[in-house]
């Protein structure tokens, strides 16, 4: 069974803010290919200054729109396209009238779903209000195409990502059951704490409960709402096998299937394209860090890239430093007259002074790229195509697109087993373009020795080898190809349409 029309729901529909926009916005092109015009994001509306990847256009579903705005949901709603490959269409909705209900919602979440937002903090109640919106404008929207369409009784799924979006899944099972629903965890939000505070998950993993660690951790409400929405789905899914794992054991819920995150291989430029865009990267990396650094930096330095959010230890920051500073060593002692090497970290809001140490340097980009921030101008694809090679040593990474985008972009990289991506890439064949660490609770200085051992010696590389090692890296790309990992979400909307048959018997 295949859906007549997909609607889909993240925080990150056309709002660049992590790595589900990435997921999102590379996939949107061949969901369009297979469902032309029947397919709609749902996303946050924070006005043009922060959606300038959504172009409104008022002729779209003009009628339907019609009947919102005259309707009592008092749900403002703009209608237009994603500015991504297909350009599918995308829904911004505002949620501020849903703050006097807040209470009212809550306990009605309480009642039906047993979804504990007593303990809610930080982003949980504008999460929740901008689920509980989406839910309500997906019904309208399902009443209005089933109405006016040939297709009295289309099916219809509704994919939910992440707990922010987790109250559209309640909202839907108790007003609009035909809908079938899809949730999908991209990092299980306990697991993800759990790691970032310090504790043992992959040594110590069969001893740790979903529910007794989010009371420890301050988790309740939002591991509430991903654990409920996760049972309550029609179908769940995950990333990877690495958080397949996390899923039974901490929400104590297998996924139905795993849906692995592929690549849309239309932002990468080709040929000629492909050789200038990398000139102009280089040529501006280097201006940019001889300004940062106070010098010139040599025409033939290594270049090397982190990026990522802001978590020391999940992102594997932590190890990253320690490789420098080791790598910077073996420079030192070396009898051999080794190139320059500079690091480009690129972390939002990471914001430290640059760094030289003998012949290896830190440049500190504490921007998000998307072609506006003061330092290049540029956004972050179009520095990547630059780089010589790229470092991911994720401790927590329940896939890791950072190092499949590097790939994507004929850059090769070092990630770890811990990533999904990173274990996936070790059952390849050829994985000449990418270096997976084995990595575990308690080896950080190995990982750290083994990432400048691996700098180093891609270093010392002919050019032969490095464009061999370029080249394996986009092959392994291309591995990861929507075309090939599309096939998981058709499965899962398969799941998702039979239960929701079933329980609508």
């Amino acid at each position: 069974m295949q859906p007549d029309y997909i609607f889909e729901t993240s925080w990150e529909v056309c709002n660049r803010v992590g790595g589900i926009y990435a997921v999102l916005s590379t996939r949107a092109a061949s969901m369009q290919a297979e469902h032309p015009d029947k397919v709609f994001f749902f996303g946050p509306d924070f006005g043009d200054h922060s959606n300038i990847y959504f172009k409104e256009d008022k002729r779209l579903l003009k009628e339907w729109s019609a009947v919102v705005s005259r309707s009592s949901l008092n749900i403002p709603i703009r209608i237009g396209r994603w500015q991504v490959p297909g350009e599918p269409i995308a829904i911004l909705l505002k949620f501020d009238s849903l703050w006097p209900q807040k209470d009212a919602i809550y306990a009605w979440a309480w009642d039906k779903f047993q979804v504990q937002s007593h303990a809610a903090y930080g982003d949980y109640d504008e999460s929740c209000m901008f689920g509980y919106a989406a839910g309500m404008i997906m019904e309208s929207l399902y009443q209005w195409l089933t109405a006016n369409s040939q297709q009295p009784k289309a099916k219809v799924c509704a994919h939910a990502n992440e707990w922010q979006t987790a109250f559209s899944i309640f909202y839907l099972r108790d007003h609009c059951p035909a809908i079938a629903t899809l949730f999908t965890t991209h990092a299980t939000g306990i697991g993800r704490s759990i790691a970032g505070n310090g504790k043992p998950l992959y040594d110590c993993f069969e001893g740790f409960h979903g529910d007794q660690m989010a009371q420890e951790l301050n988790m309740v409400s939002k591991h509430s709402a991903e654990k409920q929405a996760a049972h309550w789905a029609d179908c769940f899914t995950t990333v990877s096998d690495i958080t397949a794992r996390e899923c039974k054991q901490l929400l104590d819920k297998p996924v139905d299937i795993v849906t692995p995150n592929g690549f849309e291989p239309t932002f990468v430029p080709k040929g000629k394209a492909f050789d200038q865009k990398r000139r102009e990267a280089r040529e501006l990396l280097r201006k940019v860090a001889g300004e940062q650094l106070g010098g010139v930096v040599p025409q033939n330095a290594l270049f090397v890239a982190i990026s990522g959010r802001l978590e020391w230890k999940n992102k594997g920051v932590d190890v990253f430093a320690s490789a420098l500073d080791k790598l910077a060593q073996k420079i030192y002692h070396s009898d051999q007259p080794e190139r320059e090497v500079v690091a480009f970290v690129m972390i939002p809001y990471l914001d430290r002074a640059p760094s030289r140490k003998g012949k290896v340097s830190a440049v500190f980009v504490p921007y998000y790229l998307d072609g506006q921030d003061p330092l290049f101008g540029k956004t972050y694809y179009n520095l990547l195509i630059g780089m010589d090679v790229t470092v991911f040593p994720s401790y927590y990474e329940p896939w890791g697109y950072t190092p499949l985008e590097s790939c994507a972009f004929h850059v090769p990289t070092i990630t770890t087993s811990l990533a999904g991506f990173g274990a996936w890439a070790a059952q390849q064949k050829d994985q000449y373009g990418v270096v997976v660490v084995d990595r575990n609770d308690s080896n950080f200085d190995e990982v750290a020795e083994h990432i400048a051992q691996d700098l180093l010696r891609f270093d010392r590389l002919d050019k032969e080898e490095k464009a061999h090692a370029r080249e394996a890296a986009a092959a392994l790309a291309k591995l990861a190809d929507w075309k090939h990992f599309f096939k998981y979400y058709r499965k899962a909307y398969d799941i998702a349409l039979k239960n929701a048959k079933k329980r609508n018997k």
